[in-house]
């Protein structure tokens, strides 16, 4: 069976950088502890395009809608397969919802609409 990934782009305002990595870290200790195999928030470096052939890419920051004092984050979760994805994810939801009050009083470090989510099979592995 093929591993699968949850996959996300968001766009954190450069000043909740540190708020967002906090909250990132309490979910990579979830995940992980339900059974996720690997972990990864991964804060864009160097996102400006690059020419190849004479067309130039779409960057991240453009896709993702981000503006100047934003910064994109790709952030992927992996599992064993889509089935084990359902079984960890129950499960961290599960946690969550337990752990509600933890998080009342705080604010969202990143804009909901601009994250962007999917599920993916893996097909090629190194």
């Amino acid at each position: 069976m093929a591993k699968y990934v949850d996959g996300f782009v968001l766009v954190v305002p450069e000043g909740k950088a540190d708020d967002y990595k906090k909250m990132a870290e309490d979910g990579r200790d979830t995940w992980m502890k339900h059974g996720a195999l690997e972990y990864y928030e991964c804060r864009g470096d160097d996102l400006i395009p690059k020419e190849t052939g004479g067309d130039k890419n779409r960057s991240f920051t453009e896709m993702a809608g981000a503006a100047s004092g934003d910064t994109v984050w790709f952030s992927f979760i992996v599992f064993k397969s889509k089935e084990h994805r359902d079984e960890v994810n129950a499960k961290v939801m599960e946690d969550m919802s337990q752990q509600m009050e933890k998080y009342e009083a705080m604010s969202m470090p990143f804009e909901m609409k601009q994250m962007a989510y999917g599920g993916f099979q893996v097909e090629v592995e190194g």
